[in-house]
């Protein structure tokens, strides 16, 4: 008996051990899949994203490149971040540290200049949204991209929205609407002024060398980005636009509401920005041959099939983790566990965005149809 209890007894010390060792791996495990990023600018607001993640221990932030003394004490007494981690210029700051990637928050104008740092040193970057400027600037980060063998990836608040993934999924992969006639994209709030950004995000916002434009860029993309993913990368035929002033006063030197058309051989595609609704929207319509599917928010949908008389209303299935968030999204990315090749955040797909983007500028200021090659 005594023998038994004895056996017992080590027995389940074993199991023990061996619980808390697995528990030990893990933590381990999850704590070395941790990125490791270099934050390029402060003055673009999308940074609380990443340093909320920050503070929750979801990500190791190892250098932070900005030469705003105001932005830097800010950051730095919000987050508790020490002054080590604070560079003046990324390339000062990848002279000693070596991150996994390089996150970008400043003017869509130094995206460039971010890339060309960065890639000869063999380091992926991803940006806010959009990608570039113009195209002659997105050329040649893909250009780079291609020459030092890196990812130029691109970030969209739009792109871990459950509901618009699940769109894509009932549109293309199980074609529960059909072909694709009209794609409407609503994005926009009441402005940003008026919703109180940053001082320094709200001045190159709304600066055209620093933003390329207002509403249209701003908010444009959005739209841009979701219907080049569902025409499977193909570039529109042409673009129309249409841009307006409405608060002069407030935005001199930018629009603040923008609709874009695009022509596709089969669909078309309408993109409404604005900086000038009574709300905040960020939406996803589209009409099929056979039935219509609306993302109307982050989580929600609205479908109505061939047929039927009234509409379906679901809540969106969870994401998978690696689709989740862009953190996950660029873990798995650099260890090749997936590839980017033709999703939201693509350079592939955000070369064409930008493309769109720049043909809507010039239709909008000629008054004229711009047809892409």
């Amino acid at each position: 008996m005594i023998q038994s209890i004895l056996k017992l007894t080590s027995n389940v010390k074993t199991a023990f051990s061996l619980l808390v060792f697995s528990l030990l791996f893990v933590n381990v495990a999850q704590a070395q899949q941790k990125l490791n990023v270099a934050v390029v600018g402060l003055n673009h607001d999308h940074v609380y994203l990443i340093m909320n993640s920050y503070q929750k221990g979801d990500v190791n932030i190892i250098g932070i490149a900005e030469g705003n003394p105001e932005l830097v004490t800010r950051f730095k007494n919000r987050y508790k971040i020490p002054d080590s981690i604070f560079y003046k210029t990324l390339p000062q700051l990848l002279e000693s540290k070596k991150p996994d990637v390089v996150l970008a928050y400043n003017a869509i104008s130094d995206h460039l200049a971010v890339v060309e740092a960065a890639a000869p040193l063999g380091i992926s970057v991803m940006v806010e949204k959009p990608l570039a400027i113009n195209s002659k600037q997105a050329n040649r980060m893909a250009e780079l991209a291609k020459q030092y063998s890196i990812q130029v990836l691109t970030n969209y608040e739009t792109t871990w929205y459950p509901s618009n993934q699940e769109v894509y999924r009932n549109v293309k992969d199980a074609n529960q609407i059909g072909s694709i006639r009209k794609m409407i994209v609503h994005d926009g709030h009441q402005g940003p002024n008026e919703i109180g950004v940053s001082k320094e995000f709200l001045n190159w916002l709304t600066d055209p060398d620093k933003n390329g434009a207002g509403a249209l860029v701003d908010f444009g993309c959005y739209g841009a980005n979701l219907m080049t993913w569902l025409m499977d990368g193909k570039a529109p035929l042409s673009v129309t636009a249409i841009t307006y002033q409405i608060k002069k006063t407030v935005y001199p030197n930018v629009d603040d509401d923008a609709t874009i058309l695009l022509e596709y051989k089969d669909a078309t595609g309408i993109v409404e920005a604005s900086w000038n609704w009574p709300f905040s929207i960020k939406d996803l319509e589209v009409f099929g041959a056979s039935g219509y599917i609306q993302a109307v928010n982050e989580n929600d949908l609205r479908i109505k099939e061939n047929g039927k008389s009234d509409y379906k209303i679901y809540k969106a299935k969870e994401l998978a983790p690696t689709y989740a968030n862009h953190l996950s999204y660029l873990s798995a990315i650099l260890k090749g566990s997936i590839k980017s090749q033709s999703d939201l955040s693509s350079l592939s797909n955000n070369l064409i965005v930008v493309k769109i983007l720049e043909a809507a500028k010039q239709s909008a200021k000629t008054g004229k149809k711009v047809y892409l090659n």
